[in-house]
């Protein structure tokens, strides 16, 4: 009779151990960690007027930038949230189904409309502005205040590097053949 081998068992992979020598280590790589930043600010937030409004982020964003400009083409609001024209435009199709906005034709060029809130949108963007406030002050309040003027320089400058490098990704992009 001849014995079959014991049949080896997989085991799950213990801890990772990261190598020493990785030229790049995603924990330590500032993009993944502004990232990682922002996805933990937008959740905790988020929960705020989701819970209380039934509000999703792009339909927040739309809301709080009417709120502070009045009117606005769909196309300004994205420019100014940071957000692609679908995501505005499906945000700006949810608040006129819940009669929070409305839309005025551009008489001058009838492929855009003007964007206002309605009487309802105002209230909500009144409504939550104190408690999104005071969520930035408290989220805030862990930088020293001595550090808080470094820090508003380096989100500054952070900023406008990154549009900077997107220009130049773009540019780079754009002279490539299909």
């Amino acid at each position: 009779m001849v014995e079959e081998p014991a049949a080896e068992t997989e085991q799950a992979p213990g801890p990772a151990t990261a190598h020493e020598d990785a030229p790049l280590r995603l924990e330590e790589f500032l993009p993944y960690r502004l990232n990682v930043l922002a996805s933990l600010v937008l959740q905790a937030l988020s929960r705020i007027y989701v819970e209380r409004y039934g509000l999703g982020v792009p339909e927040w964003r739309v809301l709080v930038t009417l709120g502070q400009f009045g009117v606005m083409t769909g196309k300004a609001v994205g420019a100014h949230s940071h957000m692609h024209k679908t995501k505005v435009s499906r945000a700006v199709a949810e608040l006129e189904k819940r009669k929070l906005v409305t839309r005025r034709a551009n008489r001058a060029d009838l492929r855009e409309s003007f964007l206002s809130l309605t009487a309802a949108g105002r209230t909500i963007s009144e409504e939550l502005a104190p408690g999104a406030l005071d969520f930035a002050r408290r989220l805030g309040e862990v930088v020293d205040p001595a550090d808080r003027a470094a820090f508003e320089r380096a989100m500054e400058l952070l900023t406008e590097r990154s549009r900077v490098l997107a220009d130049e990704v773009g540019r780079m992009g754009e002279g490539k053949s299909e």
